[in-house]
């Protein structure tokens, strides 16, 4: 641990997207991921982030205090 790093805070889950899972989804055109909350009901993903690769997925899970199924 380096002298100027923060301990890593994490988000609380935003009340809309209780009990919603995470998804990542890909693009039909361009082949672009990206991962939030989706919302089953509606069918769209909440909160969404771009995914350039697997620690931006793993990054995700940290930032909302969430574990990987």
């Amino acid at each position: 641990m380096g002298i100027f790093t923060k301990p890593k805070k994490h988000k609380s889950i935003p009340p809309e997207c209780e009990g919603m899972e995470v998804k990542v989804m890909s693009s039909t055109c361009t082949g672009e991921k990206t991962i939030g909350f989706y919302n089953r009901n509606t069918r769209e993903l909440m909160y969404i982030e771009l995914v350039r690769s697997q620690a931006d997925i793993d990054d995700f899970y940290e930032k909302y205090g969430l574990k990987k199924n």
